[in-house]
C-alpha cells in the first residue's frame, strides 16, 4: 500500500552539459523612477515644516530652561530675607 510505484523502464536523467560562453554576463538596468515637480515640492514643504516644528520645541524649550532659572533665583532671594 505505501510502497513506492517505478516506471517500467527507467530513463537515465539528462546529462548536464556546461558550454562556457566568451561573452560578458548581461548587465540589467535599474529600474527608472519618475519624479514629477508636485512629488518635490512636497518633500521640501514637509521639510521646512518639520525644520519649523523642530525649532519651535527647541526655542520653548530654552525658553522655558531661562523662566526656570529666573523663578529660582527670586525664589532664593526672597527666602534668604
Amino acid at each position: 500500500m505505501f510502497l513506492p510505484k517505478y516506471p517500467d523502464n527507467p530513463t537515465p536523467p539528462p546529462a548536464h552539459i556546461h558550454t562556457p560562453t566568451a561573452s560578458a554576463p548581461v548587465r540589467r538596468s535599474l529600474p527608472s523612477v519618475s519624479i514629477d515637480q508636485k512629488t518635490v515640492a512636497a518633500v521640501l514643504v514637509g521639510g521646512v515644516v518639520l525644520t519649523a516644528l523642530l525649532a519651535a520645541v527647541a526655542v520653548t524649550a530654552i525658553s522655558v530652561a531661562i523662566a526656570a532659572v529666573v523663578l529660582r533665583s527670586l525664589l532664593r532671594d526672597q527666602h534668604r530675607r
